[in-house]
């Protein structure tokens, strides 16, 4: 059974429509609310093999920009050499060269989420790594017309609103910045995988 549905069950009952500030109220009510924001946030994710198409669905139905447009944020000051445990994810042969590239995911001027991506320049035509590596434009739609599917590896919950205090409990708090991380392999059409992600999705997919 996929997490996605494990964590819908928790919070049956709950108005799936409710979106939640990041600043949420810390009571039961806000707690729950929250959670149930996370869960259907997740579960949007699972439906989709773009995380891109994915964070602008869920802008344009949350309404945390008009257009609702995703726009990539190259950070090119930072570099992460692949280690073994991404080649052998990869299928990537000895000194098979990989590239990597770390972007944040804006809609308006909310950072929706952090991703490294380790990716196989062979694996892509010509054209798409011109346009990666010249333009800051997402990797899942520069990579679209490869027909690809993503198998998540790993989803991590950083944050748990359940868990936050109550005002009775010694004061409430806000969400940390990162509240969920999906580590996923891109695959093409082919059967061939050709990219690893490490999504870290940022406490804005709970703003309202």
């Amino acid at each position: 059974m996929r997490l996605s549905i494990l964590l819908l069950a928790l919070v049956a009952g709950v108005t799936p429509r409710l979106a939640m500030a990041a600043d949420w109220p810390v009571t039961d009510a806000g707690r729950a609310a929250a959670r149930d924001a996370l869960v259907r946030f997740e579960a949007a994710l699972d439906a989709t093999d773009s995380a891109s198409e994915a964070l602008r669905r869920w802008c344009a139905d949350n309404r945390l920009a008009d257009p609702a447009v995703i726009r990539a944020e190259r950070v090119r000051d930072v570099e992460k050499p692949a280690d073994a445990a991404v080649r052998e994810a990869l299928g990537a042969a000895p000194g098979e060269p990989l590239r990597y590239r770390r972007v944040r995911l804006r809609c308006g001027e909310r950072v929706l989420s952090e991703a490294d991506n380790w990716y196989r320049p062979g694996k892509l035509t010509a054209a798409m790594n011109d346009v990666l590596d010249a333009t800051d434009r997402p990797f899942g739609v520069v990579v679209g017309p490869l027909g690809f599917h993503r198998r998540t590896l790993g989803v991590d919950w950083l944050f748990d609103p359940m868990r936050a205090a109550l005002p009775g409990d010694g004061g409430g708090r806000k969400a940390p910045h990162a509240v969920l991380r999906h580590r996923a392999v891109l695959i093409s059409a082919e059967g061939a995988p050709f990219s690893l992600v490490i999504e870290t999705y940022t406490d804005e997919v709970l703003s309202r």
